[in-house]
């Protein structure tokens, strides 16, 4: 085991499966286009599913082509985006050659295999038990989509999943930032993946009533900080990084998107699913991220928001940015505007946003901003991207029972 060191690790592999496209570019080029991934359920073959939800809108992918027929047959859909986002992020990375006891993984996920339990509790019911499948369980499990990722890239240095609701794929990043850290590994893949898109949770959700109902303009129906804004859309995705050792990453003269500098992480202990209407545990994230990461408030040059279109949650966040940034108000973009909330994959995706456009120097712009809330009182970036050249950028996110995880990014 090597000696522990503080400091930054280096991002040397990105990959994304999301709503906006099949990889990393097709993320950027939406979100910097203000393309969004929302749409009617209806005219998919979900259609006769949701016929009678409630809310019959979401943001889905399109993994056609993406597997082999073993691969579809036997691995759960939050497994299969899982893989299909950590095989862009290792060949992005070179394929890095890394002792196998020195390459760990950690995905989290906020659900795990929702589909396959929920499906095959379909089967049990209609055909009995001798029609279940046998992969049922390896499918179902949570920590499916981090085992499914370690044994591609046969990692023998651990395998992780956190699972922290919607703060999942950040915590991820939190937990690969300390294993470099403290010498257990070389090269460590996190990230995280989910996918319940299916009747049953989207119910749920919207019983809370957390889900946006704009059926007649879905496209809109994700509007963070904006005054019309009635609840998230739940989307699906996966987003993975690779991560190494600085002293790794150079010996082989890697390519280095951008470094992981600090992380934060909290608790609200105030509500299972409301977040501090103070936003106190959220800035304590903030606070303890910039801590880790040696910088202040003021080198922040750019913040991607968990903003996920709620009334009660944007205007939490943005008190938490204010009570941890004092005065200094950067510019602040909201992936979700575009994606959907991806749940436990939302923070991984977003941090990758964040490392692109702090690597390009381009932060995004909001979608459907049109009518900015007071309340939300942040310097979001509206209409157009802005060409921002900076050192240092914030990825925020928070899930439900009151996990708060921020992460700070630098050139």
């Amino acid at each position: 085991m090597t000696a522990a060191a503080a400091g930054p690790v280096a991002i040397t592999g990105l990959g994304a499966l999301t709503p906006l496209g099949p990889d990393v570019a097709a993320l950027t080029e939406g979100l910097l286009t203000g393309r969004s991934g929302v749409r009617l359920l209806d005219d998919t073959p979900l259609a006769a599913a949701f016929a009678d939800q409630p809310v019959r809108l979401a943001a889905t992918v399109d993994l056609t082509g993406r597997l082999e027929r073993l691969e579809a047959r036997t691995l759960d859909r939050v497994q299969q985006l899982a893989l299909v986002a950590a095989r862009e992020a290792w060949a992005d990375a070179g394929s890095p050659s890394v002792d196998p006891e020195r390459l760990a993984v950690v995905v989290g996920s906020g659900i795990g295999g929702a589909l396959t339990i929920l499906g095959q509790a379909d089967v049990l019911r209609e055909k009995g038990p001798r029609s279940v499948s046998p992969h049922l369980v390896p499918m179902l499990m949570p920590n499916g989509p981090a085992a499914t990722v370690g044994l591609e890239l046969g990692a023998q240095g651990g395998v992780h999943c956190p699972v922290s609701a919607c703060a999942s794929g950040a915590e991820a990043l939190a937990q690969g930032l300390r294993l470099l850290r403290s010498g257990l590994a070389d090269v460590v893949v996190v990230g995280g993946a989910e996918a319940c898109v299916h009747p049953l949770p989207m119910a749920g959700f919207a019983q809370m009533r957390a889900l946006s109902t704009r059926h007649d303009a879905p496209e809109a129906a994700s509007r963070p900080y904006d005054k019309g804004r009635d609840g998230f859309v739940l989307g699906e995705g996966a987003g993975v990084l690779v991560l190494e050792t600085e002293e790794h990453a150079a010996a082989r003269g890697a390519r280095v998107h951008a470094r992981l500098a600090g992380a934060g992480t909290t608790s609200d202990a105030h509500h299972t699913t409301a977040p501090d209407p103070t936003g106190r545990g959220a800035a304590a994230s903030i606070t303890l991220a910039l801590h880790d990461a040696g910088l202040s408030a003021t080198d922040v040059g750019h913040v991607n928001a968990h903003a996920t279109s709620t009334p009660l949650g944007d205007v939490a966040e943005a008190r938490a940015l204010g009570l941890a940034l004092g005065s200094h108000r950067p510019p602040v973009t909201a992936t979700k505007s575009c994606t959907g909330h991806l749940l436990g994959a939302a923070g991984a995706v977003e941090a990758i946003a964040a490392v692109v456009a702090l690597r390009d120097g381009v932060v995004p712009p909001v979608r459907n901003l049109d009518d900015p809330d007071d309340e939300a009182d942040v310097d979001a970036v509206r209409l157009v991207p802005r060409l921002h050249r900076h050192d240092a950028a914030l990825s925020t996110s928070f899930g439900f029972g009151g996990h708060d995880v921020s992460l700070l990014f630098t050139r």
